[in-house]
């Protein structure tokens, strides 16, 4: 039930930052050659490489994410999603920045805005609290959709980030 629960609510939460972008992909596009999508018009996808970029730092209770979506191209976006997992469970307020929701007890999402070929999108800044003393945590970043664009690249926007409880940041 807690696993149908959490899928529905990660279901829930794209549609919304799909619906609230404006943008929408379509399902089960075919391949053209070379695994570029095309739709029922012939219509191929555009291209775009969505990556992530910014630094982790855990210490005084509380772990801090500070990232960049980037589109090293050739085309652009009109949004995109970045999805943020924590080993630790947050507590304490659980408020979030603009164009972002909780999609699980440990999941984030966030609309990175629209992201020009070769740009950067908007700058998210995620603080939570933690729980106890811990001497490290996990964050895994990634890219949860990328406005229904090709990515030849997909490597670059998948990130696991071990946290010492320094303060200090760890980028990636």
């Amino acid at each position: 039930m807690c696993v149908m629960r959490r899928a529905l609510s990660a279901g829930a939460a794209a549609l919304v930052l799909v619906v609230g972008s404006g943008a929408g992909a379509r399902a089960g596009a075919d391949l053209e050659p070379g695994g570029v999508a095309a739709g029922a018009s012939g219509a191929v996808a555009p291209e775009a490489d969505v990556a992530h970029h910014g630094h982790v730092s855990m210490g005084d209770g509380s772990l801090r994410i500070s990232l960049m979506a980037q589109n090293h191209g050739p085309s652009s976006l009109e949004d995109a999603t970045v999805r943020l997992e924590f080993s630790l469970r947050p507590i304490g307020e659980r408020w979030l920045p603009e164009r972002c929701l909780w999609a699980g007890e440990r999941v984030v999402l966030c609309g990175t805005g629209p992201l020009r070929a070769d740009g950067v999108g908007r700058e998210v800044s995620i603080r939570l609290g933690i729980t106890g003393d811990p001497a490290e945590a996990v964050v895994k970043i990634g890219t949860a959709w990328n406005g229904g664009a090709t990515d030849r690249n997909p490597a670059n926007n998948t990130h696991r980030v071990i946290v010492p409880a320094t303060g200090d940041p760890y980028a990636f």
